[in-house]
């Protein structure tokens, strides 16, 4: 016996193609975070730690080459070189560069909290989970 299956509407092939587009071009076009926000200021926890991070990075004169660096502590911390800006999060024609806050030992893991340099004007964010939320320091 022959069954026959009922051809897909329209108008959901049409909703499921637009969604797909939709999504794809959000992908091109760049997005940010879900709940992404620049702050003028920074009051948070830890505030304290990215500005003696800072310090001690312009003492090094901001290396622009990635990799580890020798830390008053005796331990490491590393810079990532460049950093994009591609999420738009941060003020746009300018070059940034990102340096760990948190020196360890060299090699191991890094973890979420960076600062980003603006080179020109020296204006110093901290972001405390991976570029999600920037505080200017």
């Amino acid at each position: 016996m022959y069954t026959r299956h009922r051809p897909r509407s329209t108008w959901t092939a049409r909703i499921a193609v637009t969604v797909a587009a939709t999504a794809s071009l959000a992908g091109v076009v760049g997005t940010t975070h879900a709940g992404a926000s620049v702050y003028g200021s920074c009051t948070i926890s830890r505030c304290a730690d990215a500005r003696s991070a800072d310090s001690i990075w312009a003492s090094k004169g901001y290396p622009t080459t990635s990799g580890w660096y020798s830390w008053p502590d005796g331990k490491y911390n590393y810079t990532g070189g460049r950093f994009y800006n591609r999420e738009g999060e941060l003020p746009s024609g300018a070059t940034y560069y990102e340096y760990d806050v948190y020196s360890r030992a060299k090699g191991a893991a890094r973890d979420a909290y960076r600062i980003v340099v603006n080179r020109s004007t020296g204006v110093t964010w901290f972001s405390p989970n991976h570029y999600t939320d920037f505080y200017r320091l």
